[in-house]
C-alpha cells in the first residue's frame, strides 16, 4: 500500500495582500466616517482647486489667442490680418498677465469662505 503525504504550502506576501485590499477597497461601499485630520486636509485642497482650474483655462486660451496673433502678424500672405492680429496678440497678453492674479483672488475668496470651518476643526485637532 503507498503511502500519501499530505502537504500544505503557504505562502505570505505583504505586497500581494495590500494590492488586493486596495482592490477591494475601490468596491467596497464607504463604511468609515470621515477623520477630522482628513476633513481639514479635503477642505485645505479644495481652497485652490476650482482656482487652479479656472487660472489654467485662462492661461491656456489667452496663450492660444497670443499665438494665433503672432502668426497673423508674422506671415507675409496676410498682410489684411496684420493689425486685427496685433489686437487679437494683445488681449493674449492680457489674458496671460491677469491668470494669475485671478487664480490668487479666487483662492482668497474660498479661503475667507472656509476659514471658520478650518479654524474650528484645527482647535479640535490641537486640544
Amino acid at each position: 500500500m503507498e503511502e500519501k503525504k499530505e502537504t500544505f504550502i503557504y505562502t505570505y506576501s505583504a505586497k500581494e495582500q495590500e494590492e488586493i485590499k486596495k482592490i477591494r477597497d475601490k468596491y467596497a461601499p464607504p463604511t468609515k466616517e470621515e477623520t477630522s485630520m482628513e476633513q481639514l486636509r479635503r477642505l485645505d485642497k479644495s481652497a485652490t482647486k476650482g482656482a487652479t482650474v479656472v487660472s489654467l483655462i485662462v492661461g491656456i486660451i489667452s496663450v492660444l489667442l497670443l499665438g494665433v496673433g503672432m502668426c497673423c502678424t508674422m506671415l507675409p500672405d496676410w498682410e489684411q490680418y496684420f493689425i486685427p492680429g496685433i489686437a487679437i496678440g494683445l488681449l493674449g497678453i492680457i489674458g496671460v498677465i491677469t491668470a494669475y492674479p485671478i487664480y490668487n483672488h479666487m483662492v482668497k475668496r474660498k479661503r475667507e469662505k472656509l476659514a471658520p470651518e478650518i479654524m474650528r476643526l484645527s482647535d479640535e485637532l490641537m486640544k
